[in-house]
């Protein structure tokens, strides 16, 4: 599977901003998508995952209600609808794809994108 990010930018605090990760070279509809990110010196983090058929979606606390996943199995591409940003939230953001379902562990991930840099200022 070949992923590209891309929708990153520079918002200001309370602003929002939607990545589009586009995939190719697999069945996609038949994978878990998620977003990771990695903010400056700190570990790569989990953020969230949507479930094949994007019935599931799971995110880590600090997003939730703020920040949606999705995808368009149609169109071979998940999402991610990010809302009230906060100055924490700037980090480079990964679009990442696994055949285990629904899964924040990133060593489940075989796959991933180039990353799209997200910068909130206050």
């Amino acid at each position: 599977v070949q992923l590209q990010a891309s929708g990153g930018g520079l918002v200001q605090a309370g602003g929002s901003l939607r990545l589009s990760c586009a995939a190719s070279g697999r069945t996609f509809s038949s994978i878990t998508m998620g977003w990771f990110r990695r903010a400056p010196g700190k570990e790569r983090e989990f953020v969230a995952a949507v479930s094949w058929r994007g019935a599931s979606t799971y995110y880590t606390d600090s997003v939730k209600g703020r920040f949606t996943i999705s995808r368009d199995n149609a169109k071979n591409t998940v999402y991610l609808q990010m809302n009230s940003l906060k100055p924490e939230d700037t980090a480079v953001y990964y679009c990442a794809a696994s055949t285990i379902a629904m899964t924040r562990d990133e060593s489940d991930y075989n796959y991933w994108g180039q990353g799209t840099q997200v910068t909130v200022s206050s």
